[in-house]
């Protein structure tokens, strides 16, 4: 007699978890998509530095895209793409809070995560088009413009591009910058929910077609597809869209110059001297923060007297290095000029200058031995709520630290200093999160970019690795080798590829030299500038205007259908 089987094997205990599973779903719709849309927010934020799994925000995407999809109320999308937002801002953007408290960091997080909210309802209304996966990544790709642009100059963190500095799709930055690093994510998400849906939906469909074998094919119209081909097909143009933009991005990586390639060189020297202590109080000791700099200078300069260091052309100091004003206070300008004459090049200074009312600038000043300060860029783009607040009156019934905001005001000008015979692209801290950051110095003829940072106001945090990973995106965007000088790190020395040559640990003082390509010549993404991004929000707003039209006349065509689900009531099959 055969024996009983004791129990159940692996493979029936995972169809029974799965039935579980199914079970739960079916019984807790709106629950079971919650918890989806959260773990969706998750996995774009396990995708950014300093973990290298870029890989997961396409990932994270294709389960946002599968999870706002359908024929629901749009409301719904909303809700489920503002908690996917939670999700991904809440844990990206704890640094806001360090030294302020947790209330700044949860408002901006749930700010932000109001335009996933938008994207999720824009993509349940063009889901519903042919070709959805293009309208859904434009959707993506648009949401991040606008919340990039909007409120207070937009807040840009946290980008798809952003994630991306260690992954396949970099390379299509020299063609449309972040922006197009940006949709080619997005594309591939939604081109991986397709592929996913078309297969669930052959799975499903199958048991279906296997009951309708005995039907009579002399019932099939001439020309007709069957079911099985179409299944075929569907799967096929999903699996083309996965594919398309991955393969591009390999394929361009031959495109981009090679890290000594050049028409002639320069030395270049970011120096990092580290502060006394972090938090928002640091600058209390400004002296010894400046002290720190002119210190490490002075070390270097006596590296290059030994033979030991190549001497630079050219010295990059941190935003903030000198926050006492160099061009009032006299000290701090012997200080300076005594640095700048020991190693034999000018300095690029980051200071904070004192205008006549009171106000401050962002500054970088190039002083260059005796001769003093020369040349100087003012930040243009500058940090609200931070750098200064807007509605001071308003947002000091929150919190205590309102008052500490500064009262810096944005400057003009290029972007370009000159110094050494280079001309230097200047994009600080805050800024080279914005698209526009280097616009103007590119046009301007900007041969080298620089960054100079002080991350020492968000202390031991992932923000200066999510920041060192835009300085990347913008190195291969315009074809340019890139110094990020930080106050306390990460200080680094990336080639116009995007890969990083070198780069220092935190909160110790260090000098990186190299010698560095310049280049004149602009890659495609520098010519077109803005333009693919306007591109991408015409067609997602051309794409909302059609599904609205056609959302419309299927509901006048049937009055029954609930208002708001465009789900048509159920009518007899005709054959």
């Amino acid at each position: 007699m055969p024996r009983e089987r004791s129990g159940a094997g692996p493979r029936e205990r995972a169809a029974g978890a799965w039935r579980s599973v199914s079970t739960a779903v079916r019984r807790y719709p709106v629950l079971s998509r919650s918890a989806v849309a959260i773990l969706a927010g998750l996995l774009l934020f396990g995708s950014f530095p300093p973990r290298p799994w870029w890989f997961l925000a396409p990932l994270g995407i294709a389960v946002l895209t599968l999870t706002v999809r359908g024929n629901g109320r749009l409301r719904a999308g909303f809700g489920y793409g503002f908690l996917a937002g939670l999700g991904f801002f809440v844990p990206l953007l704890p640094w806001t809070g360090i030294y302020v408290g947790p209330l700044p960091w949860l408002a901006l997080s749930t700010v932000c995560a109001v335009y996933l909210g938008v994207f999720g309802l824009v993509a349940r209304l063009v889901g519903a088009l042919p070709g959805w996966p293009l309208w859904v990544a434009l959707a993506w790709t648009t949401a991040e413009w606008i919340r990039s642009s909007f409120p207070f100059g937009g807040f840009p963190w946290g980008r798809a591009a952003f994630g991306q500095a260690d992954g396949w799709f970099l390379s299509l930055a020299v063609v449309g910058g972040a922006p197009l690093v940006g949709f080619a994510v997005a594309l591939t998400g939604t081109g991986a929910a397709a592929v996913a849906r078309q297969l669930w939906s052959s799975r499903t469909s199958g048991a279906a077609r296997r009951t309708n074998d005995s039907v009579d094919a002399a019932t099939e119209v001439p020309g007709s597809v069957a079911p099985a081909s179409a299944t075929r097909l569907g799967v096929a143009t999903a699996a083309i869209t996965l594919i398309i933009m991955p393969a591009a991005g390999l394929l361009l990586r031959s495109a981009l110059p090679g890290p000594e390639k050049g028409e002639r060189t320069i030395t270049v020297a970011a120096i990092q001297g580290s502060v006394p202590r972090l938090g928002l109080d640091f600058n209390e000791q400004r002296r010894a923060v400046l002290d720190n700099h002119v210190r490490r200078t002075e070390e270097l300069a006596r590296d290059v007297a030994a033979g030991r260091t190549p001497k630079p052309d050219v010295v990059i100091w941190p935003e903030n290095s000198s926050d006492i004003d160099p061009l009032r206070n006299s000290d701090a300008a012997a200080l300076i000029t005594s640095a700048s004459e020991q190693i034999g090049a000018p300095i690029l200074v980051g200071a904070v200058l004192v205008n006549s009312d009171r106000t401050t600038t962002n500054s970088v000043i190039v002083w260059n031995g005796a001769a003093g300060p020369g040349e100087r860029h003012d930040k243009k783009i500058i940090q609200p709520f931070g750098e200064y607040l807007p509605m001071r009156g308003f947002f000091r019934l929150f919190s205590e630290y309102a008052d500490r905001a500064g009262y810096f005001v944005p400057g003009d000008g290029d972007g370009v200093v000159h110094a050494a015979g280079v001309d230097i692209g200047v994009a600080t801290c805050y800024e080279v999160a914005f698209d526009r950051s280097f616009e103007d110095a590119m046009r301007a003829g900007a041969q080298l970019l620089t960054v100079p940072t002080n991350n020492a106001t968000f202390g031991d945090s992932e923000m200066t690795y999510q920041q060192l990973a835009m300085s990347r995106i913008r190195a291969v965007e315009h074809g340019r080798a890139l110094v990020v000088a930080a106050t306390s790190g990460v200080s680094a020395i990336i080639a116009a590829d995007g890969s990083v040559r070198q780069e220092t640990p935190l909160f110790v003082p260090a000098a990186l030299v190299a010698e560095l390509p310049l280049r004149t010549s602009n890659t495609l993404a520098t010519r077109i500038g803005p333009a693919p991004e306007r591109v991408f929000a015409i067609l997602t707003a051309a794409a909302v205007l059609v599904a609205v039209i056609r959302r419309r006349s299927a509901r006048d065509a049937d009055p029954t259908d609930e208002i708001g689900t465009g789900l048509p009531a159920a009518r007899p099959t005709q054959r």
